[in-house]
């Protein structure tokens, strides 16, 4: 009988890499080609706003990340018995945080930072003829040192206001998913 459970959920496991890596996949490509493409024809300062959008969704969906982590699912199960909007949506990313967890702060975060490189990459670009000397380098370890600084702040800020990030989150989710 425990063959069968842990024959169950290695099958489970790997249907979910397939999942999440093709969702990773398929989103790297459509983001990196729009974002080379749209990135290209833009003038330096929208640039570098789409730039600061994509470091800050980054940032964002790694925060969510860990509030679903270290969620608690009585705080949702008391606010569902209330039927407060959102709170079943809320109890289920708790209950499903691993999958929410790795979605968010793996697969929307990690294309974030892919994205967040290229787009540097292409902003130095922009800028060398102007300044006169390849930039790339310097715009790429402040890229990245704003990312991980972002994230490092995000997740004590996740630890402490869980569930209302997680309220939050699953009242704005609740919008596209009907609760029952």
């Amino acid at each position: 009988m425990k063959k069968v459970k842990k024959e169950k959920k290695d099958g489970s496991e790997l249907s979910w890499f397939i999942t999440i890596f093709v969702l990773a996949f398929v989103l790297s490509i459509i983001f990196s080609f729009i974002s080379t493409a749209a990135i290209g024809k833009l003038p330096l300062l929208p640039a570098i706003l789409v730039l600061i959008l994509v470091v800050f969704t980054g940032i964002a969906f790694d925060i969510i990340g860990v509030a679903v982590t270290v969620g608690k699912e009585s705080d949702f199960n008391a606010m569902a018995a209330k039927k407060i909007p959102g709170a079943k949506t809320s109890l289920n990313m708790i209950k499903n945080s691993a999958k929410v967890s790795n979605v968010c702060a793996d697969v929307v975060g990690d294309v974030a930072g892919v994205l967040s490189g290229a787009i540097s990459a292409l902003i130095a670009t922009k800028m060398y003829p102007s300044i006169g000397f390849d930039v790339q380098f310097i715009i790429s370890a402040m890229v990245a040192s704003i990312t991980i600084g972002g994230k490092a702040i995000g997740k004590g800020i996740a630890q402490r206001n869980s569930t209302k990030i997680v309220g939050f989150v699953g009242k704005v989710l609740k919008i596209f998913n009907k609760e029952k």
